[in-house]
């Protein structure tokens, strides 16, 4: 088995647009949420969303979106995108850069792609309205590839032809994290020596209403404290969206090339409820048996985890069986640091899992711990834990993420320190 490195980041978040801003609002718990013009009716009870800043992808024509120069697209590239396929087109230049990759590193089969998104609910109702209200010879022929699940694939392995393995993963919010987990399985078996891995959600009102149907987003108006994972008072999660891209490596081949090192991916699990469609298990019986095989996998005790970056959603059930998991697998009152930077984030549902993973590896290299903040009264579960409030300037020398997912799918991934 070959040891997997993470050589290479990218962000478009609702913290930042770029490293050093998103390192700044991670160490200075900088909130990226926002009040969110869309939801200004009154028949609207959500009120709060992570924003991507500097981006406006309202328009249903690409042609019209407005972004940052430095990223120009070229028409017929843009024309088959969803909005979250031109922040994961912005991230991956980002990544690409900062792994210091040339073009035929991208570009050859040892080097693949795996995605997360749900696809972009906006773009498919626009298409079918659109379908509806005349013949089908006037419909947009990028419809589909601009819209469905596998949206993100399809643009971006074509837009940098990449011609190693590619897939996409479509498990909800534990999306990303399947994808960085079967990326590092690919890679040290020798499969590839290099995988893109990429999250992406729109992140607009499209995408995140139909979750207040479910009764699961914060109805609190005030975006310093809507997200508040831990809090006795959470009322439910704030969406995002935006897109991460990491770089994840045979070791041996990073070092070959003299790239920089983030952090080495030890192993990871995965494991299901096998309880209900929505609602996780009350004991949180699926997360302990992801981490226990994730434990497994990396060959790491429960003692030598220094921080755990939490799913933590901020919804009243979600975050209670989370911490009973916890409890079972570190002990009633474990010291190892936990924190959910969702609180400043927002929970950016099929990218969440390889954004934390990003950040979990972005405090690794910086030597930091991430708080988690608007605790004011943490959640009677949480007492006994050491719950961050917030950020520590020490490193984790190993770090857990852990993500779960409709249906209760749940991953949790290891990584290390590099000396």
């Amino acid at each position: 088995m070959k040891n997997v490195v993470i050589t290479g980041l990218g962000f478009i978040t609702s913290i930042g647009n770029d490293y050093q801003s998103v390192k700044d609002s991670l160490i200075n718990l900088k909130n990226g949420i926002e009040v969110y013009p869309p939801f200004a009716p009154d028949n609207i009870p959500v009120k709060c969303v992570g924003t991507v800043k500097d981006f406006d992808t309202s328009s249903t024509d690409q042609e019209d979106w407005v972004y940052p120069d430095a990223y120009r697209v070229r028409r017929d590239v843009i024309r088959g995108f969803a909005p979250h396929c031109l922040y994961a087109y912005c991230a991956m230049k980002q990544a690409i850069a900062d792994a210091n990759l040339t073009e035929e590193e991208i570009s050859n089969v040892d080097t693949g792609m795996y995605t997360a998104s749900a696809g972009s609910t906006m773009m498919l109702y626009e298409g079918m309205k659109k379908l509806d209200a005349s013949s089908v010879s006037r419909a947009n022929p990028f419809g589909i590839v601009s819209s469905i699940a596998g949206t993100l694939s399809f643009n971006l392995v074509s837009a940098f032809k990449i011609k190693g393995s590619s897939c996409g993963f479509v498990s909800a919010c534990a999306s990303s994290s399947h994808a960085l987990g079967y990326a590092f399985d690919e890679i040290a078996l020798g499969r590839q020596k290099r995988i893109f891995v990429v999250g992406g959600e729109d992140g607009d009102y499209r995408t995140l209403l139909p979750f207040a149907g479910m009764r699961a987003l914060s109805t609190n108006p005030d975006p310093e404290t809507a997200s508040r994972p831990f809090d006795k008072n959470r009322n439910g999660f704030v969406g995002c969206g935006g897109s991460v891209v990491m770089v994840v490596e045979d070791e041996e081949t990073a070092l070959a090339r003299g790239a920089k090192i983030y952090a080495r991916i030890r192993g990871w699990g995965q494991a299901s409820d096998g309880y209900n469609v929505a609602i996780p298990h009350p004991q949180g019986d699926g997360v302990v048996n992801a981490v226990s095989k994730a434990f497994e996998s990396a060959k790491v005790s429960p003692d030598e985890v220094d921080y755990i970056n939490a799913h933590a959603t901020s919804t009243p059930i979600g975050d209670k069986a989370e911490l009973k998991a916890i409890k079972k697998l570190f002990g009633e009152n474990a010291k190892t640091a936990i924190s959910s930077t969702k609180a400043i984030t927002g929970h950016g549902l099929s990218l969440a899992g390889v954004m934390e993973a990003a950040f979990c590896a972005m405090a690794i290299k910086e030597n930091f711990t991430p708080g988690s903040a608007h605790i004011t009264e943490l959640e009677e579960e949480a007492q006994s834990l050491n719950i961050l409030t917030e950020t520590k300037m020490v490193a984790p020398k190993i770090a857990i993420s852990m993500s779960s997912g409709f249906g209760g799918a749940n991953t949790a991934i290891v990584f290390e320190k590099v000396d």
